[in-house]
């Protein structure tokens, strides 16, 4: 049995878990359920403030195109859970379809190593408190 690669250098796991991140989000915006469905694995979780979604709650929310305008992705951090899987954690600030404001949260998500890339397991958001 062959042991599986280690994973990249801290810098090389952020870097990658950051891209495939903003790929989900830019699925987002162009509302594109094809991008968006390659990117998670068919086992797929979130864990929202209205509750739990697999891949076809997640991917079916741009059947009608869409759902966010523009967003800012920032405080990155990268941490190996093992030689397969990562955790990315992050702040979000984002303007949704429709809306004037911009709403902010805090995600992880957690991505398993798939070929040469990274499938997306599971996502959690957060909800940032109003600044003040």
């Amino acid at each position: 049995m062959t042991a599986p690669p280690p994973l990249p250098s801290d810098a090389d796991l952020l870097r990658a878990l950051t891209t495939c991140e903003r790929q989900v989000w830019e699925a987002l915006v162009h509302g594109d359920q094809s991008a968006d469905a390659a990117l998670l694995c068919d086992s797929f979780l979130g864990v929202y403030a209205d509750g739990f979604a697999n891949k076809a709650d997640h991917t079916g929310q741009l059947q009608q195109g869409p759902t966010v305008q523009t967003y800012q992705l920032d405080q990155m951090q990268a941490r190996p859970l093992g030689p397969e899987h990562a955790l990315l954690s992050y702040r979000a600030t984002f303007l949704r379809v429709g809306r004037d404001t911009s709403d902010v949260m805090f995600v992880s998500s957690i991505w398993q190593r798939h070929g040469p890339g990274w499938r997306n397991i599971f996502s959690q958001d957060t909800s940032a408190l109003p600044a003040g």
